[in-house]
Formats: C-alpha cells, sequence, structure tokens
C-alpha cells in the first residue's frame, strides 16, 4: 500500500489550546504523525512526500474568504503587534443565530471567529503550512488511485474532519477528507463513499456535502448530545436538496462496547455497497481505541485489525485519512493493524 506522509506536519506546533476554559498543552501534536509514521516504517512501508497541488479541489470544497484567511491569518495577527509572534490567537466572539456572517468585521479577532466553530484550534506561524501540505498528501494519495492503486494511506496532521466549508474546528483546518474525495470525482469517479470512523462526527466533511448526490456520507461516532462536536451528527440528518437520503449518522452512547460499534459499521458498509461507490475514501481516525484519552468506545487493538478487513470485503479502491487519536504511543500500531487487515 502507497503510503503518503505530510513532511512539513511539525511547522504547525501551538504551544497550547483552551479547554474548560483554561490554557492547556496542545492535545494534538506533532509526536501523533511521527507515532504513525515510525510504525509504518517499522513494519515495512515504504512512505513518500507529497507530489500533487490541492489548491483546484481546495477552491471546490472550501470558501475562496475562508482559505484566504486562513493563509494570511498569522501574518495578519503579527501586523496588529510584532509582539504577537510569541502569543497565539483565539477567538472571543462568534456569529451565532441572528448576527450577521455575511459582513467580514475588520477587527482580526472577530475574523477569526467568524472562520471558527470554537477555541480549539489554535493557530501559530506555521499552520498554513502544515495544513496545505496535508491537504497536499490527502489529494496524492487520492491521485494515486486514479491512477490504478488500490489503497493508499494518508499519515497527516494536523486533522481535517472539523473544517467545513468556511470555517475551522476541533484541531482541524483544512478538510483533508474532503479533498480526497473532490479529487476522486475531478478525476472521473462518478460516486464517492466517504466514511468516517473517528469517534467525534466529522461534521465539516457532512457540511461540504449534505447537498450533493455524487458524495456520500457516512459516520460512526459519540452521541453528538453529550460528545463533542454536540451540534451536528444525529441520526435525522440525512442530506438535503440534490443529497437527500446521501448522508447517514450512526450515533452510539458514550462507552459503547466494540460489539455494538462493529454492528454499526456493518450498517455503514451495507449503505455504502447500495450506494455503487467507484471509490472509498476512510476519515480514519483511531480515537475509538480504550485508552483513548479523550474517548470512551472499547475498541481493543485487535478490533483495528478487523476494521481492515472489513473495509477490504467492499472491495473498492481506498484512501485512507488520518484523522483523530490521542493515545500517541498506541496510534501508531493501531494505524499498522488496519492496514495489515486491510492488506490481509
Amino acid at each position: 500500500m502507497l503510503i503518503f506522509v505530510n513532511p512539513l506536519q511539525a511547522s504547525h506546533q501551538p504551544r497550547d489550546e483552551i479547554f474548560r476554559g483554561n490554557r492547556v498543552p496542545c492535545f494534538e501534536t506533532p509526536r501523533r504523525a511521527a507515532f504513525v509514521e515510525d510504525a509504518l516504517r517499522a513494519s515495512g512501508h515504504a512512505v513518500r512526500a507529497p507530489g500533487i497541488d490541492s489548491a483546484v479541489a481546495l477552491g471546490q470544497v472550501h470558501a475562496p474568504r475562508y482559505l484566504d484567511f486562513l493563509r494570511t491569518a498569522w501574518a495578519q495577527w503579527l501586523a496588529l503587534d510584532a509582539a504577537n509572534a510569541g502569543e497565539q490567537p483565539f477567538p472571543s466572539v462568534w456569529p451565532v443565530r441572528t448576527l450577521r456572517s455575511d459582513v467580514e468585521p475588520l477587527n482580526f479577532t472577530a475574523r477569526l471567529g467568524l472562520y471558527s466553530m470554537d477555541n480549539g484550534s489554535p493557530l501559530c506561524a506555521g499552520t498554513w503550512v502544515a495544513a496545505k501540505a496535508g491537504a497536499d498528501a490527502a489529494a496524492s494519495a487520492a491521485h494515486a488511485l486514479l491512477k490504478g492503486e488500490q489503497a493508499t494511506f494518508c499519515a497527516t496532521r494536523p486533522p481535517g474532519h472539523h473544517a467545513g466549508p468556511d470555517f475551522m474546528g476541533g484541531y482541524c483546518f483544512l478538510n483533508n477528507a474532503a479533498v480526497a474525495a473532490q479529487v476522486l470525482r475531478n478525476g472521473g469517479a462518478a460516486r464517492v463513499a466517504v466514511l468516517d470512523v473517528d469517534y467525534h462526527h466529522g461534521n465539516g466533511t457532512q457540511s461540504i456535502f449534505y447537498e450533493r448526490a455524487d458524495v456520500l456520507f457516512v459516520s460512526i461516532h459519540g452521541d453528538p448530545r453529550t460528545e463533542y462536536p454536540f451540534y451536528l451528527g444525529h441520526d435525522d440528518e440525512t442530506g438535503a436538496g440534490e443529497g437527500a437520503g446521501f448522508n447517514l449518522n450512526l450515533p452510539l452512547p458514550a462507552g459503547s462496547s466494540a460489539a455494538a460499534w462493529f454492528g454499526a459499521l456493518d450498517a455503514a458498509c451495507e449503505r455504502i455497497a447500495r450506494q455503487g461507490a467507484d471509490a472509498l475514501v476512510v476519515s480514519l481516525g483511531l480515537d475509538t481505541f480504550a485508552g483513548d484519552p479523550i474517548s470512551t468506545f472499547k475498541l481493543q487493538a485487535d478490533d483495528f485489525t478487523r476494521l481492515g478487513a472489513r473495509l477490504k470485503a467492499l472491495g473498492l479502491p481506498t484512501v485512507f485519512i488520518l484523522e483523530g487519536g490521542y493515545a500517541a504511543a498506541e496510534l501508531g500500531h493501531n494505524a499498522v493493524r488496519v492496514l495489515r487487515g486491510f492488506d490481509a
């Protein structure tokens, strides 16, 4: 299996984040991807850097003004005060409900809030560089399928599935899975399925494709009534307009067993098979692991091999995109187990 990594992922290394109202060290760190890359190399996989520019696909899944802001955000922050080089900006106001979002404020912090769904995606000097390289890796992994590869894996960070058409959130800035799906569509795949198996609902991916019938989005995740991102991921969200019927959410209670989770996976795979998809994109969150520090599902190490085997049974060209997973040392081993199950 071809493995793509983001050689610039460590450029995004914010110092801290806001958690329960306090500044704490970031959960999402460069060592996450490093553990995965090291485990892949140790298991005999060769890794490669991206070779495809994601710019076209990015412009199709994200709003131009959002991309413009993200590309220039750090320069805007420094332009306010050179001393900001040692500070991290955080939003403090958001345009909810009756507030307007169509007019971009002149105030930087207000613009940051306009393009953020939460204050959990801290920016630093290298955020855009790392996020864009990650999107390039996702585009490269999808392009390889178009060239005849049966499966590829994109071991990159920052993750992407919480990033929507015009907002960042949940450590995510650019939606790598959406980029991969769009590259596949641009390359001739008539129907693409995106399966999100992260503990947290892929609200950004759902939002991007919610009114489209060419990309089916299916997600297995913690019940949004108690789990992040809270405001999306319910089972009555089934798509709108042309996309009606092309969105399937399978929320599970916090603490769900592996048996319950694999029951949902079977339902997800059955829906994907009915679509007649030409290719599959898997948002591979590995935070369903029982040892993950910020999630509560009960999957054990061997369950990830079983996951890979179940996805292989779909018989589709597949690109895996790394999403969440914060039990850092185990993250790499569990990623290898998924690929091992798929390749068996």
